[in-house]
């Protein structure tokens, strides 16, 4: 399991709510009009070269308005603090800056577990300081659950389990994240994508699953309705998927036959171009068969 997937898919996926939740102090400009697109990590790999230090995720905040002038969040998930390195994350920020000649630039470190992660760095001489460097910490161990179990901010919703709370409410915590996703994600596709993020962070035992089931059953029935729902579709569009991937290399075995009966055997090259060709262009060549002098000419 790779923690920095989870929550890169969960900033990508949400990226205002991630922002508001994760990096509040900086973020109370964003709203929904404002644009926030991913810089593309290739992009970074083949233009900063053996400078290029690849973290999570930076987020390009920009206001179509221009009311405000862009701004960067580099946003970075640490599930150990003794992983982290400061010096690595500020030398980022300043290629980052350089790169898109950008000054508003705001590092945020979303810390799984544990703390103990230097804050500050600072350099200088005897008489002044020349740099220094911080960043936005987000200690989710140490972040209150209470403010949260209704919170309208999904990211808020999903990370319930991994907040501070007592042991027993474990249960209550996994209701509270589950009844936020549902209300606030009317993707089913979503919704199984993070259910699975609750499950793998709440990791309720077998006593505390019992315990959910025992004292939410309005939840367990509408986890049971989706599972049943979304299993029955997933197989409904795998049946269909593998009828039409039955029909496609039927189509290509037959064309493949008729050529080589007409033209004589097929090279390497073109037996793969027709065996991975889609339904619609099988029928185009099946039609230029009649006509062609050559495989070439079919396969135009």
């Amino acid at each position: 399991m790779s923690h920095d997937q989870n929550f890169k898919n969960l900033i990508l996926d949400y990226p205002h709510q991630a922002l508001r939740f994760f990096a509040a102090e900086e973020a109370g400009g964003i709203d929904q009009a404002t644009s926030i697109l991913p810089v593309r990590q290739e992009q970074l790999q083949e233009r900063l070269g053996e400078r290029f230090r690849e973290l999570d995720v930076p987020l390009l905040v920009e206001w179509p308005d221009g009311r405000r002038e862009a701004m960067l969040f580099v946003v970075e998930e640490e599930s150990d603090p003794r992983r982290f390195s400061i010096h690595r994350l500020a030398h980022y920020c300043l290629d980052l800056a350089e790169l898109l000649d950008l000054t508003r630039v705001v590092p945020v470190v979303i810390f799984l577990r544990g703390t103990g992660a230097p804050r500050a760095l600072a350099l200088g001489g005897d008489r002044h300081e020349y740099l220094r460097f911080r960043y936005l910490a987000c200690e989710l161990a140490s972040l209150p659950a209470e403010p949260y179990l209704h919170s309208d901010n999904l990211v808020a919703r999903l990370n319930l389990p991994n907040m501070a709370y007592p042991a027993a409410r474990k249960p209550e915590i996994f209701a509270q994240a589950w009844r936020g996703l549902l209300s606030l994600e009317p993707e089913p596709e979503r919704q199984a994508k993070y259910l699975d993020f609750i499950d793998i962070y709440a990791a309720l035992d077998d006593n505390e699953r019992r315990v959910f089931q025992a004292h939410y059953p309005d939840e367990v029935h509408a986890m049971s309705t989706f599972a049943e729902r979304f299993t029955e579709r997933g197989l409904k569009q795998g049946l269909q998927q593998g009828l039409e991937q039955g029909l496609q290399q039927g189509e290509a075995a037959v064309l493949i036959r008729q050529m080589e009966r007409k033209f004589g055997a097929l090279s390497e090259a073109q037996r793969r171009r027709i065996e991975t060709a889609d339904a619609e262009t099988l029928l185009t060549w099946s039609e230029r068969i009649l006509v062609a002098q050559s495989p070439e000419e079919v396969l135009r």
